[in-house]
């Protein structure tokens, strides 16, 4: 597993690296070389295990060619965040190492979420995830929001923890095994012990990826980290924590006897999580509030994959890690060189910044799911995906009406851009011919995906 080992030993160096090295922009190069090599290193796995899953440290990793193709997703995506962010990642204090070395901890963890083959490595992958992220909500240290953004995200993701290890305790109490595929639980009785295990794993990876009930954490977390931290959080591990979500409840709870039990649950959290994530953003002011609800209506739409269980959603997750994950990065990339986050701190953008406001509106259009773009492709794998699977079709429509109503606060977005006069402070140097070159190239990849999905899914 070279990207594991790479993104761990780049996340020491780094972290080392601070003690000696006190230029940000060197470490910053540093970190774009680690994620590079990364890249690179896993694309050597991808054609050293080919299409067979592997089972790695006696099943306690079982790297298939999905994970694989997961992993080089999340590490192009993170690639595009350092190169547009990653300025604005080491302005944020003096420990700009550091900030870098979390984020390659935090990598690791994702490279776990998408190849455990054991429960244990699922409790690892989650909490080698979470606990940088409570740091890097904090790092803003001038900022009393930060510090309640961290607090809040601390106690919280220690409580969810609490349910995932009583959840995995219970399903091995129930099976006598926390191998993912030993216990598949297909042809065996359900008992008491085994369905509450199963629903609070449920619950648990349920906090981790925001869906509604257990969302109540993100808009004030989202809020008061520190911008840069908010695009990464709500984007690369948002989606580390669907691929583990997706990856145990196929693995372990896919057989038709298994998830009669489970599905109405998973269903009845996804129209929550729909409704609640699209109608309470269309009251928020400040942009960067209204994605941070936005990202909790994306998660609506992400957990159709979860309960869908067939190829189609297989597909589904990965376009959809790649679409949502680009496009976001891209929205808080321009947000980040705002002065004003409200919606009327984007007045007259389009006059002022062409440019920026032309690669906001492509990237707000993958967000609703306008044609040509990887996100209206992304939703129509996954609500495909639900519709094979039979007796969704409610949650179907719903999902479709959500979507339109997510229309209104990403149009009204680019209403402010285009349509209302105003003076909009932007930080003109902070927006480089670099930047706007990798921003358009981020533009472009979101239209290339929606126009050309086989990009990603030939591979799978």
């Amino acid at each position: 597993m070279n990207a594991l080992i790479s993104t761990a030993v780049f996340g020491i160096f780094l972290m080392i690296s601070g003690l000696f090295i006190k230029s940000k922009q060197a470490i910053r190069i540093l970190a774009i070389s680690g994620v590079v090599a990364a890249f690179v290193l896993n694309i050597i796995d991808f054609r050293q295990y080919g299409a067979s899953a592997t089972e790695l440290f006696h099943g306690m990793l079982s790297v298939t060619n999905f994970g694989l193709l997961f992993i080089e997703i999340i590490l192009g995506c993170v690639l595009v965040y350092f190169l547009l962010s990653g300025k604005d990642l080491a302005n944020i204090g003096h420990y700009t190492g550091e900030y870098f070395a979390l984020i390659f901890f935090i990598l690791c963890g994702v490279v776990l979420a998408a190849t455990y083959g054991n429960m244990l490595m699922l409790f690892l992958s989650i909490e080698i995830m979470s606990i940088p992220q409570y740091i890097l909500a904090g790092s803003d240290k001038h900022n009393l929001k930060s510090h309640e953004a961290s607090l809040k995200y601390f106690l919280m993701g220690a409580f969810s923890t609490g349910f995932l290890l009583m959840g995995i305790a219970l399903l091995y109490g129930a099976t006598g095994s926390f191998d993912i595929t030993t216990m598949n639980l297909a042809g065996r009785p359900i008992d008491a012990m085994a369905l509450a295990g199963i629903i609070l794993i449920a619950f648990a990876l349920a906090f981790k990826v925001s869906a509604a009930p257990f969302h109540f954490w993100t808009p004030d977390v989202y809020d008061g980290a520190p911008t840069v931290v908010t695009s990464f959080i709500s984007t690369i591990v948002k989606v580390g924590g669907f691929v583990a979500f997706i990856r145990l409840f196929h693995i372990a709870f896919g057989s038709p006897d298994v998830d009669k039990h489970w599905l109405l649950v998973l269903s009845i959290i996804t129209a929550a999580t729909l409704i609640i994530g699209n109608v309470t953003a269309v009251f928020q002011q400040s942009v960067k509030r209204m994605l941070a609800y936005s990202s909790i209506s994306q998660a609506g739409f992400m957990l159709f994959a979860v309960i869908a269980m067939n190829v189609l959603s297989w597909q589904g997750i990965l376009l959809y890690a790649a679409a949502y994950s680009l496009a976001t990065i891209g929205c808080f990339a321009i947000l980040m060189k705002m002065k004003d986050y409200t919606y009327d701190g984007y007045n007259g953008l389009a006059q002022k910044q062409p440019l920026l406001a032309l690669m906001n509106t492509i990237f707000l259009f993958s967000l609703v799911g306008i044609p040509a773009t990887a996100g209206f492709l992304a939703k129509y794998f996954v609500l495909s995906a639900a519709v094979e699977k039979g007796g969704l079709l409610w949650l179907v429509i719903l999902a479709v009406c959500c979507a339109a109503i997510s229309a209104f606060y990403y149009f009204r977005l680019i209403w402010a851009m285009y349509f209302k006069a105003g003076d909009c402070q932007v930080e003109e140097h902070a927006i480089t011919p670099a930047f706007k070159s990798v921003l358009a190239l981020t533009a472009l990849l979101v239209i290339i995906l929606g126009v050309w999905p086989g990009l990603i899914l030939a591979w799978i």
